[in-house]
C-alpha cells in the first residue's frame, strides 16, 4: 500500500482482513503523514438508500458521465462505510445539520448530511482512528519512505516498488498486488499549470500530494480521467508556511469579489458546493481564477476571516503547523497578508489596480446593498452587506487549491487500465490519486469514496495469486 490516508488506511485493513500480509509505505515523516485526510473534516456522508445515491451521483456528473458499474459499486460501497467503521471501534455521530449543496438535482433527498467519529469534524479524529486500526491489525508501516516508481516483471504485471528510505533506495517486493493511495497532484505546480490551469495556486492541505502515484502510474501504461477537476476555495500564500490559509467570511457578509481589473466579477454567494458555483444556469469550476477580495472594518471587526478551531477545526496550518489566526484579523494585517488603506483608491494602489475603478466598484456595491437590489449579479438581498467603513482591506486569491481529482483510470474493482481500457495486472488505485468524481462533489463525497474504493483496492489486492 502506498499513502496513509483514508484510502491507504481502508486498503491496507481490508487486505489484512482477507488474509494477506501488508506493508504500508508513507512518503512523510512522523507527525506529517497521513495526506489530506488527517487535516481534512473527517467526515463521510451519510447514505440513505443506495439506489437513490447513485442517481444523485450521476446528477452530478452532469454531461461527464461514469461507466454504470462504477456508480452502483459507488453507491453499495459508501452505504457501508458506517457499518464497517463501527467494526473498527468508532462511534458515529450526525454533526450538524448539513443539507445537501445541489438540493435540486435528482436523488438529492437520499443525501443524509454528515457524519464523524463521535458526531465531530476534523480534529484528526477520522485519521487516527484509522491508523490505529493499520497498527493494531499488524500492518508493517514505514514512515519516511516515498515510493518513485512500479516495478513490473516481463508480462507488465506490478510486482513491487522501488522507493526511498532514510536517504537510501529501497526495493519492496508485492507477491499479489500495489494499492496506490498516494493523494493528488495539487502540489505539483507543473501538473496544476498543465491540468488545471493555474498558475500561482498555493495549497490548502497536506504538502505530500505531488502526484507520485500519477507518474508511477503512467510510468506503466496507464490511461488518466478527471484530470481537470477540483476543489478550490479562497485563500492566500503566506511566507513561511508550505501551505496556504483559508478564508470564509462566517461573521461578515460586507465584502465583494474582484478581477484583476478591480471590477467585481460574481454573485459572491453562488448555488453550489465542494469547487462548483452556479453561474448563468450551470455548475462551473469556482473559484477557478485568481481574484481581489474587499472589504471593510466592519468585517474585519465582525470575526477572524479565517475560520476557527471551533467553528472549522481543520487544515494544516491549524492542526499540523499550530498557526492561530487571530481574532480581529490584526495579527495577519500586521503581517503584511491582508492589504490595509484609507479609502478605496488607496487601497487600488497597493492591488496595483486602477483607483476609479475600484472606487466605482465599491460605490455600485454599496448602492446595491442600499437599494436592495444587486442589479450586477443578482446577490441575494439577506447577504448585501455595505462596505463603508474605513479602513479598507484586501488579500489575493489565486485560488487556494484544496484538491484534486484525476489520476490514472480504473475500473470498478479500482483495477488501474491502460489506454486501450485493459487492466494493468496487480495495480489498484483509490483515493484521491483516482477519485471517483468527474464534476460536482458534496460534502463527505472524498472521505467516502477513499473509504469505499480503499477496501475494494485492499481486497482485490490480496485476493491476486501469488507472484
Amino acid at each position: 500500500m502506498l499513502g496513509m490516508g483514508a484510502a491507504g488506511c481502508a486498503a491496507a485493513i481490508a487486505a489484512t482482513e482477507a488474509g494477506a500480509s501488508v506493508i504500508l509505505l508513507e512518503k512523510m515523516p512522523e507527525g506529517r503523514e497521513g495526506g489530506n485526510t488527517r487535516i481534512s473534516g473527517g467526515i463521510w456522508f451519510n447514505s440513505l438508500d443506495r439506489d437513490g445515491m447513485a442517481t444523485y451521483l450521476r446528477s452530478l456528473c452532469g454531461p461527464y458521465t461514469l461507466p454504470e458499474e462504477i456508480v452502483q459499486v459507488w453507491a453499495d460501497e459508501t452505504y457501508k462505510n458506517t457499518e464497517w467503521l463501527e467494526g473498527l471501534g468508532v462511534t458515529p455521530g450526525v454533526h450538524a445539520d448539513y443539507k445537501p449543496e445541489y438540493p435540486e438535482m435528482p436523488g438529492a433527498e437520499f443525501y443524509g448530511g454528515y457524519l464523524g467519529v463521535n458526531g465531530e469534524m476534523g480534529q484528526q479524529l477520522l485519521w487516527k482512528a484509522l491508523s490505529a486500526a493499520v497498527r493494531d491489525k499488524g500492518v508493517e508501516v514505514l514512515l519516511d519512505t516515498p515510493a518513485n516508481e512500479l516495478v513490473t516483471d516481463a508480462d507488465g504485471a506490478v510486482v513491487g516498488v522501488a522507493a526511498t528510505s532514510g536517504g537510501q533506495p529501497l526495493r519492496v517486493g508485492a507477491r499479489r498486488g500495489v494499492v496506490l493511495a498516494t493523494g493528488g497532484f495539487e502540489n505539483n505546480p507543473e501538473m496544476v499549470r498543465d491540468y488545471l490551469r493555474l498558475p500561482d495556486s498555493p495549497v490548502w492541505g497536506s504538502p505530500a500530494g505531488t502526484g507520485d502515484g500519477i507518474r508511477m502510474a503512467q510510468q506503466v501504461g496507464a490511461d488518466l480521467w478527471h484530470m481537470d477537476n477540483m476543489a478550490t476555495a479562497f485563500g492566500f500564500r503566506a511566507e513561511g508556511f508550505e501551505s496556504g490559509f483559508y478564508v470564509s467570511f462566517v461573521f461578515a457578509r460586507g465584502f465583494v469579489f474582484t478581477g484583476m481589473d478591480g471590477r467585481r466579477v460574481m454573485d459572491e454567494f453562488p448555488r453550489g458546493g465542494h469547487g462548483h458555483g452556479k453561474f448563468n444556469g450551470a455548475y462551473e469550476l469556482y473559484p477557478a481564477a485568481p481574484m481581489h477580495v474587499i472589504f471593510d472594518e466592519r468585517t474585519r471587526l465582525a470575526g477572524p476571516i479565517s475560520p476557527p478551531p471551533e467553528l472549522l477545526p481543520v487544515g494544516w496550518n491549524m492542526l499540523v503547523e499550530g498557526y492561530e489566526w487571530s481574532e480581529d484579523n490584526s495579527a495577519e494585517i500586521e503581517r503584511g497578508w491582508i492589504k490595509r488603506a484609507d479609502s478605496p483608491r488607496e487601497l487600488a494602489a497597493l492591488l496595483d489596480v486602477d483607483g476609479e475603478v475600484l472606487e466605482e466598484t465599491v460605490r455600485r456595491y454599496n448602492a446595491a446593498c442600499a437599494a436592495g437590489v444587486d442589479d450586477q449579479f443578482q446577490r441575494h438581498p439577506a447577504t448585501l452587506a455595505p462596505i463603508d467603513q474605513p479602513p479598507y482591506y484586501a488579500f489575493t486569491s489565486a485560488p487556494l487549491l484544496g484538491w484534486t481529482n484525476g489520476g490514472p483510470r480504473r475500473n470498478e474493482r479500482s483495477q488501474v487500465l491502460d489506454a486501450l481500457g485493459r487492466v494493468i495486472p496487480r495495480l489498484y488505485a483509490a483515493g484521491c490519486v483516482s477519485s471517483t468524481y468527474s464534476w460536482c462533489k458534496d460534502g463527505g463525497f472524498h472521505i467516502a469514496d477513499a473509504l469505499a474504493f480503499g477496501r475494494i483496492s485492499g481486497r482485490g489486492a490480496a485476493a491476486e495469486p501469488l507472484a
